[in-house]
């Protein structure tokens, strides 16, 4: 027998992979070719979705534009596009790949972020701008109304219910837009789904605001009976909480939509009360009873529904006569008012938009002796501009006039007629404290000038928060920096009027201020300062833990207060900053938390 040794049992390879390898090999293959066309696939679209969310934004800021130079026609063939880039988007990023993408992990949320805003800009457009262009027909969006010192109120009230619809549409897609985060994502789709928020925040504040003034104005506007409003002028060089020290007052009459001034008045017609009005327990507790008492102080109460009754009250106890509202604006409306009217001229003044606030806060006190006469000096100012103002021949550059200064929180009203004050408490108009929701949290900064001069005008401030977990604990921190810039020889080169002469027991040129800081509802604070914590005060703002620091500086001398709050609400990094209205708007900044 031959020995044919191994080989006979062996398997004669032919250079092959054995069939099971070859097909796991064909498998793996297979699905990384898959994969990276689906890749290429998604971010081919991903792409494209950025680019129109873009050309949305660049769309809707074309169409602001044409409605508030009453192009309406323009705006309604902007308003196509728009309508076909929000579409493409919402149909680039909707399909089952982008789907899938949207369960890996870390990018996941990413993909998922710009699918929801693409949803967001496509269901806006359909359901909120195509119905309030639709609008136009039935009233010009860019005057809203306004001839002059008249308001056309018979076509407002066919504008109700389809502006009421939009906004509640855009509410909703606000919401949503505000709880998707973008701190975590890459670059351009953050920039992109940031872009996308603006324009979808914007426009729901401007419709939610041509809403509120067509369920308002036809009877606010005496389109039931005569109207009676009394007007506060406020003075942001003497800080109060809810912009500034009140001085001079008008009284507006209104009826059948027109406007007139019926009657001046000066703090000097109204004398501290020997027995305050009733005030809230949180007002005593920052304030004392002064705002029950003084009425330049009325304004440092931070809820205007409070401080709006009692300006009425004062007033009819003056002079008898019961009002129907308040309406309070500050010293830098009348900025934005004159860039509207033009230069307006009173006393041996002429000003323009650029002057207009360096004639109110430094000019009168400088040039004209005595308190009476700057008195009238203000009061002439204020007549001024609000002639001018109520003579525009462009009304809609007016509306837009207004419409800043709103969003800058400069305008207040309250009204004593129950279901309209439900409506303006319930908007940025009403300067009730505000309220935290699904859009997250507020924190509050709030100053008032304890200096007795108008030394606001040297100072300024910075708001920084910070949020995250201390110690376990949901936290939210707060900063506030305070500064006096008054030059260093303020005692001799201004003027008493400007420094208070003293008169508070504060040493001229020095600016002593009180500052509030509120949490989010429901949290704790907790205490810390770079200096002593002297003059401290706590109590509550409705469900708000308040603390206020008496803080007192000498020209060029800076302070910073830190407070941090606690447990439920805190922590949020949707958390909004509320705080005063001021001559410069305080820089806000978020920054990382610095746990104790």
């Amino acid at each position: 027998m031959s020995d044919a040794g191994p080989c006979l049992n062996a398997r004669v390879s032919d250079g092959r992979l054995p069939v099971q390898r070859r097909w796991i090999r064909w498998l793996i293959g297979a699905v990384a070719v898959f994969l990276l066309l689906a890749t290429s696939w998604v971010l081919i679209r991903g792409v494209s979705a950025v680019s129109e969310l873009q050309s949305i934004a660049r769309a809707t800021s074309q169409m602001r534009t044409s409605i508030a130079h009453g192009e309406l026609e323009r705006a309604a063939l902007v308003a196509p596009r728009i309508a076909q880039h929000a579409a493409t988007a919402h149909d680039l990023t909707s399909d089952p790949f982008w789907r899938g993408f949207e369960f890996i992990p870390w990018l996941g949320s990413d993909f998922t972020a710009m699918r929801e805003i693409a949803e967001i800009a496509d269901s806006t457009v359909s359901d909120a701008v195509a119905p309030v262009l639709e609008i136009s027909s039935e009233i010009d969006l860019a005057t809203f109304g306004f001839a002059g010192s008249a308001v056309n109120l018979a076509p407002l009230a066919d504008t109700q219910a389809p502006l009421a619809a939009a906004e509640a549409t855009l509410s909703a897609a606000e919401t949503r837009a505000q709880q998707i985060d973008t701190d975590a994502m890459l670059t351009p789709l953050a920039d992109a789904v940031r872009e996308m928020r603006d324009v979808v925040t914007e426009a729901a504040t401007l419709v939610g605001a041509y809403h509120g003034a067509s369920v308002l104005l036809p009877t606010m506007f005496g389109g039931e009976g005569p109207r009676d409003y009394v007007l506060v002028m406020q003075n942001n060089a003497e800080l109060r909480s809810n912009g500034g020290v009140v001085d001079p007052l008008a009284l507006l009459h209104v009826e059948r939509g027109a406007i007139t001034i019926s009657q001046w008045a000066s703090t000097r017609d109204f004398p501290a009360l020997e027995t305050p009005l009733p005030l809230s327990y949180s007002t005593v507790a920052l304030f004392e009873d002064r705002p029950g008492r003084v009425l330049q102080d009325v304004t440092s109460i931070p809820d205007f529904a409070e401080v709006g009754a009692i300006l009425a009250m004062r007033w009819q106890q003056r002079s008898g006569q019961s009002v129907d509202g308040v309406i309070a604006i500050d010293a830098v409306v009348a900025q934005h008012l004159i860039d509207v009217t033009g230069d307006v001229s009173f006393g041996a003044f002429t000003a323009d938009a650029d002057s207009i606030l360096s004639i109110l806060f430094s000019e009168i006190y400088t040039s004209i002796p005595g308190a009476d006469q700057q008195d009238d000096a203000f009061r002439q100012a204020s007549n001024a501009v609000l002639s001018a103002a109520l003579g525009a021949t462009e009304p809609q550059n007016l509306i837009g006039a207004l419409a800043a200064a709103a969003e800058e929180n400069r305008i207040r009203i309250w009204s004593a007629h129950p279901d309209e004050q439900d409506l303006l408490a319930a908007s940025s108009l009403g300067g009730t404290l505000p309220v935290d929701g699904e859009r997250g949290p507020y924190i509050g900064v709030l100053f008032n000038d304890a200096t007795g001069g108008k030394m606001d005008v040297y100072t300024a401030a910075s708001i920084s928060t910070a949020v995250g977990v201390c110690q376990g604990e949901p936290t939210t921190q707060v900063r506030v920096t305070w500064t006096n810039d008054a030059p260093m020889d303020a005692a001799e080169a201004l003027p008493e009027s400007v420094t208070g002469g003293g008169l508070f027991g504060v040493d001229p040129g020095d600016v002593r201020t009180l500052i509030a800081v509120y949490g989010p509802e429901g949290a704790t604070l907790r205490l810390d300062r770079d200096s002593e914590d002297d003059g401290l005060q706590t109590t509550k703002l409705g469900t708000r833990d308040v603390v206020q620091h008496d803080v007192l500086l000498a020209p060029g001398e800076s302070t910073t207060i830190t407070v941090s709050f606690t447990g439920s609400g805190a922590g949020d990094r949707l958390t909004r900053v509320h705080h005063t209205p001021m001559i410069d708007t305080p820089e806000t900044t978020r920054v990382d938390l610095n746990c104790p």
